[in-house]
């Protein structure tokens, strides 16, 4: 070391000053345990919960107690306010939001102790009564009061919930204590998934689970997450779809399967996009897709009707109407119509240019079906506000699909819309093992220029070559379902802990 160095001021660092919100609170709760009071008790005994009081007290007036009501409740406390030798404060539990009128001078020693130190946030549990203030507030009187959890960290402010969307996907469990829409979010979407499994066990259908890591992934056009098996020593890719799987059940004899689960495609992250989603599938025999069509009609509208009341819903200012029939447009109408083009007369080399003028950013021209499509997405989707089945889509990207009974060129396919987004996806099955074969193998071509194209599988094949009765098969998005029904903007709204980036 040189002498210049060893006369340089050693550098000390000043250590980070904790919130004094934090501080204050790790004060009380070390106090507490200093007192020998348990603060942290294995369990408490509740006979109620806030919604059901509310609702079973609805009727008492200004002043009436009811002294015979005993509740032990718990909950989350929320505000807390003086008004002399009393105090009020509110408690959340999951269903509600209720006051309490506590005298501090009827605790006994060690639960004044507790409230003495209690802050907003801790979760407490209370014994008491209900009575209605003479205001007219419905409220619990108490007579018990318990720390059942103390907190250290500070709560959001309690009037404005989080600002700011990134704590708020980040840290769902500050949204959910803040923001009790945002809490009847997450309780709609399980109704909502409820729903639909009610519906189609009452249908007959089975539920069953598909792998989740797969050798062969396949049933959709997309990047796959991949992993290692070390004990196998073999690359695994999660599921971009149950599809191949859930086939392979109706060829082994089960008529009506679904599964309600979780997708994972390696893509951006957007409004209605998050790489890990929820997809039902379900697959019935002896059906196409024109039955498969109006079964969905009938879930969705039936859904709609069950979790808001009505058919029709607002959904971000404007109206949708789920009530059946919907508006039938096929995907060659709509070109027509939105497009000004004529699909079956244009050619390849004319098709490309309309596209680069829409904006595509095409480079080289592809086949004649998968440009149409490409045509339909740039002019016709944004029309496509109320709901809609987009039916019969060119051959080229349907290659688990049935030939259209009527046009070649075609498959017997349709996607529902709402809100200008696809909410589903249904065929009439391909489950000829030599046209299936021959696609499969047109895909894999593909694949030298295309990942997305889909992998060669022979074990599927060897299922459909065992054979497979002729099936309607059905995928809904979940998540576009709930951002709909519970008039969400985005995916991460409806989606509990969304996709972000690590910090």
């Amino acid at each position: 070391m040189s002498h210049s160095e060893s006369n340089q001021p050693e550098k000390k660092e000043t250590p980070l000053r904790e919130n004094p919100l934090r501080e204050e609170k790790k004060r009380k709760l070390l106090a507490l345990k200093e007192q020998g009071i348990n603060i942290f008790p294995y369990s408490f005994e509740r006979n109620s919960n806030l919604e059901s009081i509310q609702q079973n007290f609805s009727h008492l007036v200004s002043g009436e107690k009811k002294e015979d009501s005993q509740f032990q409740v718990a909950g989350r406390l929320m505000t807390l306010r003086s008004m002399g030798k009393a105090v009020f404060f509110n408690i959340q539990d999951q269903t509600s939001s209720m006051q309490v009128y506590l005298k501090p001078e009827v605790l006994n020693p060690e639960q004044k102790a507790m409230f003495d130190l209690v802050d907003l946030g801790d979760i407490v549990g209370i014994k008491g009564f209900v009575f209605r203030t003479q205001k007219g507030e419905l409220s619990l009187h108490a007579h018990e009061f318990q720390i059942l959890t103390k907190t250290i960290e500070p709560l959001p402010e309690k009037f404005h919930g989080i600002q700011d969307v990134e704590i708020k996907y980040r840290h769902r469990h500050l949204d959910l204590i803040s923001d009790l829409e945002s809490r009847k979010v997450f309780l709609t979407r399980s109704k909502i998934i409820n729903e639909i499994r009610n519906f189609l066990t009452q249908k007959g259908f089975l539920e069953v689970e598909t792998p989740v890591l797969q050798p062969i992934y396949g049933g959709a056009s997309a990047h796959p997450f991949s992993t290692h098996h070390r004990a196998l020593d073999m690359k695994l890719f999660m599921k971009i779809s149950p599809e191949l799987y859930l086939k392979r059940l109706i060829v082994g004899g089960f008529d009506k399967v679904f599964e309600i689960g979780k997708n994972f495609r390696n893509e951006g992250i957007d409004r209605s996009h998050n790489p890990e989603f929820t997809m039902l599938e379900w697959y019935e025999a002896y059906t196409d897709y024109n039955y498969q069509l109006k079964q969905f009609e009938e879930l969705v509208s039936q859904l709609c009707l069950k979790i808001t009341g009505s058919m029709k819903v607002n959904y971000q200012g404007k109206e949708i109407d789920f009530t059946p029939p919907w508006r039938r447009l096929t995907v060659y109408d709509g070109v027509k119509q939105y497009a000004g083009v004529d699909p079956e007369t244009i050619s390849p080399d004319e098709l490309f240019k309309v596209l680069r003028q829409k904006g595509s950013k095409l480079e080289a021209p592809a086949s004649k079906g998968e440009m149409i499509m490409q045509l339909f997405e740039l002019t016709v989707e944004e029309h496509l506000w109320q709901p809609t089945f987009v039916m019969d889509h060119p051959v080229e990207i349907s290659p688990l699909t049935k030939i259209h009974r009527h046009n070649s060129a075609l498959v017997e396919r349709f996607e529902p819309f709402a809100a200008c987004m696809e909410i589903g996806n249904s065929y009439s099955e391909l489950n000829d093992p030599i046209e299936q074969r021959a696609r499969l193998k047109e895909q894999e071509a593909k694949r030298v220029v295309d990942e997305e194209a889909h992998p060669m599988d022979e074990d599927f094949l060897h299922a459909i070559e065992t054979g497979m009765p002729p099936t309607g098969g059905v995928g809904l998005g979940v998540e576009r379902i709930v951002m709909i029904l519970t008039d969400r903007p985005s995916i991460r709204d409806i989606i509990l802990f969304p996709t972000m980036k690590f910090k």
